[in-house]
């Protein structure tokens, strides 16, 4: 009989830092570079070769912890981390070890009942990126250009019991550092790359089971995919009476598979020891509350205020709150035009289709807030009908420029004159007796074609609703 096992996942997700050189010397941390053409004795591990600390890194490193709700060692210190492998050039690496920037914290992620999970936080702390290996059929190589970019890794405790719980984490995650701006956090890059601890044991007991590390994972799906496979995996064997063993497995995506790596090490294997050539970081707590107080709201508190302070819906606000660039667009355009809600449909349906068709974030489109504030009020005022305010919307996110100016410059305001829409409606019947026929006999939607001729021949400027209503008291008319 198949038995249910307490499931237990820990994460060590590493997020490579949005500085311009690497952490501890010039050399440029910019992606798609000649191999092998953005490196130094440093970060090729020379003797003699002296590392200097990366500021910035430093800084983005407790800024997120501060983000994440960590406490913050005012003095830290680096450690070598030794094991031998073909992308690291020193045969060490240097990390933190006992002494990390940040303790502590946790994530809240949203659960499928509804709810939330808080997910505790062991420490982030910062360390160098090792090289890439390449393998190609008769060769291999290893491109030294990503050896020392800067890392921040985040160490969870294994609060994680499901896949989907460690996919939504990495969401979050991944959501408050765009938010506070500290790593591009492009999967597609290797920005941001995990280590997924996973173990089981029967209900009852409460020691950990024997954990597998999944090693590189460096999509979210993939994580989710890996995670449920190992947990099938490992349930199996237990149910089979087997014993399940530490072991490093790798995600194989084509074949949907888990494959063991090598044996696990354990922290004693790799021989920390302090760093020689690094002064310990001292921050000051005045530094600490400054950066403190800078920091931007959560993701997930800004998702309820919208929604409360706008009255929009949980799941508008959710999608706008997503993305920091798109929820300050927002809220600009909220007080531009005065309503919330109005903001969020134009938001939510015309811009963000504009923003997938011309594959154009909003921060680097042509619309700007008070466009689309301007754009909605003239829709308000009932100057443009809504297909002119569509068309013009989509010249203005490519083009820029005043709504109100292209209404005035090109005569594109509404026309609402009885005596213009019934020169353009007379034409239309005349144009088009089948369709009148076609109503006489009961088709309503024949009256549709019939207002959709006018607006044609109007060239979009007609007011719909009173082309509707005039179209109808003619057709009652004849049919009378």
């Amino acid at each position: 009989m198949k038995q249910t096992y307490r499931v237990s996942i820990g994460l060590e997700v590493h997020i490579q830092l949005k500085t311009q050189t690497k952490l501890f010397c010039g050399c440029a941390t910019s992606f798609g570079a000649p191999p092998n053409s953005c490196v130094c004795p440093v970060c090729l591990g020379y003797p003699g070769a002296m590392p200097v600390m990366n500021r910035e890194a430093v800084r983005l490193t407790l800024v997120s912890g501060l983000m994440l709700g960590c406490s913050i060692n005012t003095t830290s210190t680096f450690d070598r981390k030794s094991y031998f492998y073909p992308d690291m050039p020193k045969n060490y690496q240097i990390t933190q070890y006992d002494k990390p920037l940040c303790l502590d914290g946790t994530i809240d992620i949203p659960l499928t009942d509804g709810g939330r999970k808080p997910i505790r936080l062991i420490r982030i702390h910062l360390e160098e990126d090792v090289a890439k290996s390449m393998h190609e059929a008769g060769w291999s190589g290893v491109d030294f250009n990503r050896a020392g970019t800067p890392l921040m890794e985040i160490v969870t405790h294994p609060d994680l019991s499901s896949a989907d719980e460690a996919a939504a984490f990495l969401t979050a995650l991944r959501q408050i550092l765009l938010y506070v701006g500290v790593s591009a956090c492009n999967l597609e890059e290797g920005n941001m790359r995990c280590d997924v601890n996973v173990s089981l044991r029967p209900p009852g007991q409460d020691t950990l089971g024997t954990k597998v590390e999944l090693k590189n994972m460096n999509t979210i799906s993939g994580t989710h995919d890996a995670l449920q496979y190992e947990i099938e995996r490992q349930s199996a064997v237990l149910d089979a009476g087997g014993r399940i063993v530490q072991e490093t497995r790798r995600w194989d995506v084509d074949n949907g598979v888990t494959i063991h790596m090598r044996s696990k090490e354990d922290a004693h294997d790799y021989r920390y020891f302090a760093e020689p050539d690094l002064l310990p970081i001292v921050t000051p707590p005045d530094q600490i509350d400054a950066w403190r107080r800078s920091l931007p709201e959560l993701p997930a508190v800004r998702r309820e205020r919208l929604a409360r302070q706008y009255d929009i819906p949980d799941y508008d606000a959710a999608v706008l709150a997503a993305d920091r660039a798109l929820a300050d667009f927002f809220e600009a355009v909220a007080q531009r035009c005065g309503t919330g809600k109005t903001a969020s449909n134009w938001i939510m349906t015309d811009v963000l289709r504009l923003v997938t068709a011309h594959e154009t974030p909003v921060t680097a489109c042509a619309l700007t807030p008070d466009a689309l504030g301007e754009l909605i009020g003239l829709v308000e005022a009932q100057t443009i009908n809504a297909l002119t305010a569509k068309e013009l919307l989509e010249e203005v996110f490519l083009s820029g420029g005043s709504p109100a100016e292209q209404v005035r410059s090109r005569g594109l305001a509404q026309v609402s004159d009885s005596g213009a829409l019934d020169g353009w409606i007379d034409a239309v019947m005349q144009a088009h007796p089948k369709s009148v026929a076609d109503w006489k006999a009961g088709k309503q939607a024949a009256a549709g074609f019939l207002i959709g001729q006018v607006m044609k021949a109007s060239q979009g400027k007609a007011d719909p609703k009173r082309v509707g209503r005039l179209l109808g008291e003619r057709l009652a008319q004849q049919n009378g």
